[in-house]
């Protein structure tokens, strides 16, 4: 369905600028976004994805992942088609590489916002999370969805690359509780390179994000050769705890897909020197993904009493009680049932 995007200005012979991302798309008439979803349509500037879902399910939060937010809830997770990264190593591809100019018709399930509130609430989900490919380039979608949601008592979850403006960040705020943001890199060649993004627009947002008292989690997918070092690896552990030691990191697997199918999983070895770094930089909370029932659980960061004990995408034990460890008393961060 077609409507009139939010964050735009009209320029002259009937150009527009888009600053809903940080690719801030100056796009002429009839021409498309980078994202491939929003075009310049006499003059005016159209989402084209609004009602269009191209995937709705219900998840374990903890597949987001979340793991200090709501633990053992379920989210009623949409995204469309379309993403404004590039990235070669993507793990949800066959969607968030397909665009409007490539995709002619509609292949999903139309909901609109009122359909995904009532359908979250049939199935006993406590939040909603746009989520699978870039919720940014739905912005309208998901913003008419997150109001709608609150005003019936469900939460709001952002599953992002985080390369949007502030002025996105800024609408989206008094409706968004949570956010788990990718931080895939930290050189600037790397994300120009690989993705066709760039990382002072991500660090912003994160800290942006955290300023607004958004509840956010961290994940770096580590791809070997790509991201590894340890100085890379070093860099963004020391950035996280810069804005927080409660951020939650979690450090995820890599398995070879889309156009690097000629790599190699992440190794362990490399994980686990991971974890350790983000220890060495103060980080409180750290969770190895994509690899099973390792390093899931979590501990006081005072006592290291076991808190959360989990299954892969579910929880076996939550002791926590009144936001604290019920051992030593210690405040654990997060929002908690």
């Amino acid at each position: 369905m077609k409507k009139e995007a939010m964050l735009y200005k009209k320029l002259e012979n009937k150009n527009v600028y888009c600053y809903l991302c940080a690719h801030r798309c100056k796009i002429a008439e009839s021409k498309f976004g980078i994202c491939g979803v929003r075009q310049n349509i006499d003059g005016k500037l159209y989402s084209l994805v609004y009602g269009e879902t191209i995937s709705a399910n219900t998840d374990p939060i903890e597949k987001k992942p979340l793991y200090h937010f709501l633990p053992g809830t379920y989210a009623y997770s949409i995204a469309t088609i379309g993403c404004n990264f590039k990235c070669d190593f993507c793990q949800n591809w066959r969607i968030s590489q397909i665009d409007k100019k490539k995709l002619k018709t509609f292949d999903g399930t139309e909901l609109f916002p009122g359909q995904i509130v009532s359908n979250a609430k049939k199935t006993n989900c406590k939040s909603i999370a746009y989520t699978y490919t870039e919720p940014t380039i739905f912005f309208e979608y998901a913003y008419d969805t997150a109001k709608l949601a609150k005003e019936n008592g469900l939460y709001n979850i952002f599953v992002t690359n985080g390369f949007m403006t502030p002025e996105a960040i800024e609408i989206i705020a008094p409706f968004l509780d949570a956010a788990n943001i990718d931080l895939k890199f930290f050189k600037e060649s790397s994300y120009n390179k690989i993705v066709k993004g760039r990382l002072q627009p991500i660090l912003d947002s994160i800290k942006l994000m955290k300023k607004k008292k958004i509840w956010i989690e961290i994940t770096t997918l580590i791809i070997p050769e790509l991201n590894d070092s340890d100085e890379e690896l070093q860099n963004i552990a020391q950035f996280i705890s810069s804005v927080g030691k409660d951020i939650p990191w979690h450090i995820s697997r890599f398995y070879p897909d889309y156009n690097r199918e000629n790599s190699y999983p992440t190794p362990l070895k490399t994980l686990r020197k991971a974890k350790q770094i983000g220890k060495n930089a103060g980080l409180k909370y750290i969770y190895i993904g994509n690899v099973g029932p390792e390093d899931i659980n979590t501990y006081c960061n005072n006592c290291k009493t076991l808190l959360i004990k989990r299954s892969y995408f579910g929880i076996i034990e939550n002791k926590i009680t009144e936001n604290k460890c019920p051992k030593c008393h210690t405040q654990i961060e997060g929002v908690w049932n």
